[in-house]
């Protein structure tokens, strides 16, 4: 849906996937993962089709069978850890994040939590209160795991949240997980799963008010 069409959303609490949503860190995870496929002589375009959204082991898992997943993620954490120069705030995240009680929302990642917490800092975003990163499910996005166990911190139920995404993967999380999913097209372009309910380019556009009975969100043309 276009964001002239958007209506006034109501909801309880918001989830917010990071990299591409709340950090345009797209260049920078991608030259990273650049350099790895290089190094295990593996095409980087079959990595750029599943990366994105994905827990680090669940990609190479799909792309490199035969490595040790878990031991090849933790050297790439480690090496995004070092090369954090050229992250930056999705435009308006700061405020928008700033605007709301810190019950009131979470984090839901598939980097792990000490990547997470550096990132945001980084680039001068609010510490969360509520975070699930990589570490703290069992099964990574696609599935609806992750946003079942953010809205599970924030104790309501997924169907009262709007989740930001922007990666195919996580929309599709959120969305089995039964939340209202707004899609963040500013790193990843528009919505290709066609599962998000509505879709701008930042948080520029995203005005929020508080109200007795929760949070209303206005997306404007």
């Amino acid at each position: 849906m276009s964001v002239d069409s958007a209506p006034t959303l109501s909801a309880q609490g918001f989830l917010f996937d990071m990299d591409g949503t709340l950090i345009d860190s797209t260049l920078c995870i991608e030259k990273i993962w650049r350099n790895w496929a290089d190094r295990q002589q593996i095409d980087f375009s079959a990595i750029l089709k599943v990366m994105h959204g994905r827990r680090g082991e669940e990609t190479i898992a799909l792309v490199a069978p035969h490595l040790d997943a878990k031991a090849e993620t933790a050297r790439l954490i480690a090496e995004e850890l070092q090369s954090l120069e050229g992250n930056v705030a999705i435009e308006g995240a700061k405020a928008f994040l700033e605007a709301l009680n810190p019950e009131q929302w979470a984090v839901v990642t598939s980097a792990p939590r000490q990547l997470a917490l550096a990132k945001l800092a980084f680039v001068g975003l609010p510490t969360p209160k509520h975070l699930i990163g990589a570490e703290d499910v069992t099964l990574g996005k696609p599935n609806p795991d992750p946003y079942l166990q953010g809205a599970s911190l924030l104790q309501l139920p997924a169907t009262d949240c709007i989740a930001f995404e922007d990666a195919a993967a996580g929309i599709r999380s959120a969305h089995c997980a039964g939340a209202t999913v707004i899609a963040i097209t500013h790193a990843a372009g528009a919505d290709s799963t066609g599962l998000a309910q509505y879709q701008t380019c930042d948080f520029t556009r995203i005005k929020v008010d508080h109200t007795p009975s929760g949070l209303t969100v206005r997306i404007q043309a």
